[in-house]
């Protein structure tokens, strides 16, 4: 294991914190009058899903855990679970609704994706930068709309809702960052 202090933080950290894998939501550097700095986070417990917002002096170190990414592919989920296939054995993983979060209206079946696994257990999962998804609903593109760049809701096949341009129609794949939800482009137009 290696270890990192709060300068090098970044969103997506994961860290170990009062022997608990931690994860960091977000954070914030900041610098008080006649005091050392202090970094703000809000950390998400990997394991839990429990959220936590704590402060910690400039310079404190922590552990980074040796996390295994493996290349598995999204199965299925049920009310409580989301099943995925290891690529390499086709051992077949479990991993509670708590742990994938918001990560679900990203996840769509047949989709690879990363496991990361700590001590031999999957613990969570990675997404690639960027994902494509059909639109399920959105309102009806207007002609001529095309270079106004206004913009429209739309929901997508797995249940996200982002704001895409007002020529995009029901049908359509976009391309979607997976760390922000925000559209990045057309991929097929219907």
């Amino acid at each position: 294991m290696s270890n990192i202090d709060t300068s090098k933080f970044y969103k997506g950290l994961r860290i170990i914190y009062e022997n608990d894998l931690w994860e960091i939501v977000e954070f914030k550097h900041r610098v008080m009058q006649q005091r050392s700095p202090v970094v703000k986070t809000k950390l998400k417990n990997i394991i839990g899903g429990s959220i936590q917002e704590k402060s910690f002096r400039s310079g404190d170190t922590f552990e980074v855990p040796d996390l295994v990414k493996r290349s598995s592919q999204f199965l299925y989920s049920d009310s409580k679970t989301f099943t995925f296939m290891d690529l390499i054995d086709f051992e077949q993983y479990q991993l509670d609704n708590k742990i994938i979060g918001e990560t679900f209206r990203f996840l769509k079946q047949g989709q690879d994706v990363q496991l990361l696994h700590y001590n031999g257990v999957p613990i969570d999962v990675e997404l690639p930068n960027s994902v494509e998804l059909e639109v399920l609903n959105t309102e009806p593109g207007i002609r001529g709309d095309t270079v106004t760049g206004g913009t429209k809701p739309a929901e997508l096949v797995t249940g996200l809702k982002i704001v895409v341009p007002l020529f995009i129609n029901i049908g359509d794949i976009v391309k979607v960052e997976t760390r922000d939800g925000k559209y990045l482009e057309r991929i097929k137009k219907v």
